[in-house]
């Protein structure tokens, strides 16, 4: 079996959002998929990788995995080449079991477990969509969906209620950021007493409604310098928080093992960082206490598994990212379902029960607080036909389709 042709698919509504479908002369083809700088991942994909895949042998994942992660591309960087390899990599792997009948869970080893215990993000339908809704500062009444799951309005406004319906659906655990909308006045650099106390505000209204019931897993967006990030900590202690998400940026690994040390709560990164060799540095500096891998953005399922397997050797638990499109949240829930060490998996119920529908079939299954293994060949999941038929779909073909 040889790679015949590499495709792009986007859609202007969701322009966050690229499939990649893999296809070979067999006729069959594997799904991918990564988020942001669709333009400059498209671009990589049709005029460099494409040129090296193609022709090549589809079921040698780790050798067309290092080839794509190479020093162009940079070890360290989550940029457009990196996105375009982790995308071409999950499209592999999707295509190697569908070749053999399996779900990708079992290519990874199997499962270690029946089901993972998923929280919720609490974004809204417009989140990172179009309107490029993406902080606390980002969000107006104006770009809030009818619906029942507008989470970010509700944590903006009263948290309590939320909370409860999250329980009703049996999560335990759900992420805010309402400190993100302060950080803007300053650059990060001085957080106000009134500013402090808004931002505790939810946190307040979730306690007073659930008590301890909840798990809350607080993202910081790194958008804050050391000392503020610090000053934050302090002020949630009361609130018993589940863990402190990319406090600080990523670009200073001992100040943030400075942070873990003084932070009354598990420290939890990256999504922002690439590779295995970016998380063994902050492994060996003791810098998190949780691995946060997106498997979109770190270097594809193969490279997820590798650094998986990593924080296992440290004593690490994994949670990996989704806050972005249907094909990564379902590449996420096989890792979990495969790695020991996985502890949670993210999920947003706004887009697993709204627009993810709208774009694909046989997203894993979510009963009562949990997402379920997945049973169907390769990841399981794909696009639905309507999509290649949309008006505001762009289409790119390097190669041939057989």
């Amino acid at each position: 079996m040889k790679i015949t042709g590499i495709e792009t698919i986007n859609l202007k509504e969701f322009r966050n959002v690229t499939w990649v479908r893999v296809h070979t002369d067999a006729g069959s083809f594997g799904l991918g998929e990564t988020f942001y700088g669709t333009d400059a991942v498209c671009g990589y994909i049709h005029e460099t990788l494409a040129l090296d895949l193609i022709g090549k042998d589809p079921t040698c994942i780790d050798a067309l995995s290092r080839m794509m992660l190479n020093p162009i591309c940079g070890f360290n960087s989550t940029g457009a080449e990196m996105r375009a390899a982790s995308a071409v990599d999950i499209a592999l792997w999707d295509l190697a079991g569908k070749t053999l009948g399996v779900p990708v869970h079992q290519l990874l080893g199997g499962k270690s477990r029946k089901k993972i215990r998923a929280y919720n993000t609490c974004a809204g339908y417009q989140y990172v969509r179009d309107k490029q809704v993406n902080t606390t500062t980002d969000w107006s009444a104006d770009t809030a969906d009818q619906g029942p799951y507008e989470d970010l309005e509700a944590f903006l406004h009263d948290a309590g209620p939320l909370a409860k319906s999250l329980l009703d659906m049996g999560f335990r655990g759900m992420k805010i950021w309402p400190f993100d909308q302060y950080a803007v006045k300053t650059n990060g650099t001085d957080i106000s007493p009134e500013d402090l106390e808004a931002g505790l505000r939810p946190f307040k209204q979730i306690r007073e409604a659930v008590g301890e019931a909840m798990d809350i897993h607080v993202e910081l967006h790194s958008v804050w310098n050391l000392p503020m990030a610090e000053k934050i900590a302090r002020a949630l202690e009361p609130y018993n928080v589940y863990w402190l998400e990319d406090p600080i940026k990523m670009t200073n690994v001992d100040a943030l093992a400075k942070y873990a040390r003084r932070a009354n709560a598990w420290v939890t990164a990256s999504e922002n960082l690439a590779t295995r060799w970016s998380f063994r540095e902050l492994f060996e500096k003791k810098a998190t206490d949780v691995c946060m891998l997106d498997i979109g953005w770190c270097g594809g399922l193969s490279e997820a598994k590798k650094i998986a397997t990593m924080a296992e050797a440290y004593e690490l638990p994994i949670a990996p990212h989704d806050c972005t499109g249907p094909g990564l949240l379902t590449a996420a829930v096989h890792l979990s379902i495969n790695a020991p060490n996985a502890l949670v998996q993210e999920m947003v119920r706004a887009f697993y029960f709204g627009w993810y529908n709208e774009l694909v079939s046989g997203l894993p299954e979510f009963d009562n607080g949990y997402l379920l293994a997945p049973t169907k060949p390769g990841l399981g999941m794909e696009l639905n036909p309507e999509v290649f038929t949309r008006e505001d779909a762009t289409i790119r073909l390097t190669g041939t389709v057989s």
